[in-house]
C-alpha cells in the first residue's frame, strides 16, 4: 500500500471507523439482561450452592425407596420394564438381574419422607428437603451428563449456570467473583472409575469471560496468583495496575473488544480479592460448635465439610453462585462398601449446612441442590450378592433434593415404577431443574438469552422445558 496516497489514509481511517462501530454495537449486545430476563415476581432466592455428586449416586440405595425389590432378587428385570431402552456398552448384551438395596430405609420427619439408613444427619432435614424422584436425562456417559447438568448442552463449549446468572443479575458484592467453585481434593468411596474435571463445566462459553466461575484451590493460594510476588507490595502493585489500566481503556476504545474491559475489571477483582479472600477463607473465627456441627472432616483442607462450611461463608459475603463437585460415586462394583464412604463424607455436612445457613436467616434465600448427573440402574453388575454389587448408568430417573430459596419442605415430588427404572409421575427434566433455579432468583429462562452463531443461546436450549411450580412455596 502507498502510504502517501490520501486514499490509502481514508481508506484505513474508514475501517478503523467501521470496526470500532461494530465493536462499540458487539458491546451494547453483551451488557447484563437484568431489565429484559427479570421477572414481575419478586426473587424467592438471592444464592445458589449447587452440590454437584459427580459419578451418580444410586438413587436406589439412598432416596427411592422399593421394598418390593427383595423378593425380585437375581431375577430378570421384566422386558415391559426395560422396553428395549439403550444401556452402556458394560451391560449390552448381558443379562440383566434386579439388585434390591441392602440398606435400610426409615421414614424421616413429621413429613414421613423415606431415607437411607446411610443419611442419619440428613434424614434430621426432612422436613426442610424437597425429594425429586423424577429427575431424568438424555446423556448416559458421565462426560456429556455432567456437561448437560452443569451448562445445558451435552456438547462443551456452552455457558455454565453460575455464569448464565452472572450475566443475567450480576454481582453482589464487588469483592468477590460472582461465581465461585470449591472441588473436593479426596473423597471416601475409593478411586475407581473417577472421571476427571473440566473447567467448562464452569465456564463462560460465549458468555464475556468475567461470568466464569473461580476454582478455589485446596493448597496454597486459595486462588492462583493472587498473592504478589516477592519484592512487590501492594503499593507497587496498585501502580502497575494504574498503568496497565490505562493502556487497556485507550485500547478499549480503539477497538471496542468486550475481553478487553473483562481484562480490567478482572484485574481490579484480583487486587481487590488479595484482601477478601484470605478474610474469606479463614475459619479461625468460627466457633467450636459450628466446626463440630460439620463433623471432624471440615478440619482437613479440600474436605467436602470444609467446602461446605466454606460455602455458608461465600453466602454471607454476598457470592451469588457456589458450586460444590464431590467426585467418588460412579460404583459398577462392590457399591455398598463405596457408597458408605461417600454417604460418610456428605451426610454430615449438607444437614450442618442447612442448620447453618437456617440459625442466620440465610436458608430463606439460599437455594440449596443436591444431584448427580444421572441414576443408577436396578439391576446389578459385578458380584451379585446380597451385600457385594455394582450398578450401571441409568438417565431415565435419577433423585436428588432441593432446600431452601422458596422450595417446600417435607415433600417428594414424582414417582417411578416398582424397579425404580422410568418415570411414571411428574417427570423433571434436567432443564427444568435449570428453569426452576432460574425462576427462583427472579429470571424468566426464556428471556434469558444470548446471540451466538445464529441463535438465542439459554440454559434451558431450545426444547420446552418449565418451572416446577408445584415444589414452591
Amino acid at each position: 500500500m502507498d502510504q502517501t496516497n490520501p486514499l490509502s489514509h481514508a481508506r484505513r481511517q474508514f475501517l478503523k471507523n467501521s470496526g470500532m462501530g461494530l465493536g462499540v454495537a458487539a458491546l451494547g449486545s453483551l451488557l447484563p439482561q437484568n431489565s429484559i430476563a427479570q421477572t414481575n415476581v419478586a426473587p424467592a432466592a438471592k444464592h445458589v450452592i449447587f452440590l454437584f455428586m459427580a459419578g451418580a449416586p444410586s438413587q436406589i440405595d439412598l432416596f427411592d425407596y422399593k421394598p418390593d425389590l427383595d423378593k425380585q432378587f437375581k431375577k430378570p428385570l421384566p422386558k415391559s420394564v426395560s422396553q428395549g431402552q439403550r444401556v452402556t456398552a458394560m451391560t449390552r448384551g448381558k443379562e440383566q438381574l434386579v439388585v434390591p438395596s441392602m440398606f435400610k430405609f426409615n421414614q424421616a420427619g413429621e413429613s414421613g419422607l423415606w431415607m437411607s439408613e446411610l443419611l442419619p444427619h440428613l434424614s434430621r432435614q426432612a422436613d426442610r428437603l424437597c425429594i425429586l424422584k423424577s429427575l431424568n436425562t438424555n446423556a448416559i456417559n458421565h462426560d456429556p451428563a455432567k456437561t448437560f447438568v452443569c451448562t445445558g448442552s451435552e456438547l462443551p463449549g456452552k455457558a455454565s449456570m453460575g455464569a448464565w446468572l452472572s450475566y443475567g443479575l450480576g454481582a453482589i458484592n464487588k469483592d468477590l467473583p460472582d461465581f465461585i467453585v470449591l472441588t473436593s481434593a479426596f473423597w471416601t468411596g475409593g478411586t475407581r472409575n473417577v472421571q476427571g474435571l473440566y473447567s467448562r463445566l464452569w465456564g463462560s462459553g460465549f458468555l464475556p469471560s468475567k461470568h466464569q466461575g473461580v476454582a478455589f484451590q485446596t493448597n496454597g493460594d486459595p486462588v492462583l496468583f493472587l498473592s504478589n510476588p516477592k519484592g512487590v507490595d501492594s503499593d507497587v502493585r496498585r501502580r502497575m495496575l494504574d498503568a496497565a489500566g490505562e493502556l487497556n481503556r485507550k485500547h478499549l476504545t480503539e477497538i471496542g473488544d468486550s475481553e478487553i474491559e473483562t481484562t480490567i475489571s478482572q484485574q481490579e477483582m484480583a487486587f481487590r480479592m488479595q484482601s477478601s479472600v484470605p478474610e474469606l477463607t479463614d475459619l479461625s473465627q468460627e466457633s467450636k460448635e459450628v466446626l463440630d456441627s460439620y463433623g471432624p472432616e471440615v478440619h482437613k483442607n479440600g474436605s467436602f465439610a470444609r467446602n461446605c462450611l466454606q460455602a455458608r461463608r461465600m453466602v454471607e459475603r454476598g457470592v451469588r453462585f457456589i458450586q460444590l463437585f464431590h467426585r467418588g460415586w460412579d460404583h459398577h462394583s462392590i457399591l455398598p462398601k463405596q457408597l458408605r464412604g461417600q454417604a460418610y463424607d456428605v451426610d454430615q455436612a449438607c444437614s450442618a449446612l442447612i442448620d447453618d445457613l437456617t440459625q442466620r436467616g440465610l436458608l430463606d434465600d439460599t437455594l440449596i441442590v443436591f444431584a448427580g448427573e444421572f441414576g443408577r440402574t436396578v439391576y446389578g453388575q459385578g458380584k451379585l450378592t446380597r451385600d457385594d454389587y455394582g450398578r450401571d448408568h441409568h438417565p431415565r430417573c435419577f433423585s436428588g433434593w432441593l432446600a431452601g430459596g422458596g422450595i417446600k419442605g417435607g415433600m417428594s415430588y414424582g414417582e417411578t415404577d416398582d424397579f425404580s427404572y422410568n418415570v411414571t409421575e411428574n417427570p423433571v427434566a434436567v432443564r427444568d431443574l435449570h428453569a426452576t433455579l432460574l425462576h427462583q432468583l427472579g429470571i424468566d429462562h426464556e428471556k434469558l438469552n444470548f446471540p451466538f452463531q445464529g441463535l438465542d443461546q439459554k440454559l434451558t436450549g431450545v426444547e420446552p422445558s418449565r418451572v416446577v411450580t408445584e415444589i414452591l412455596t
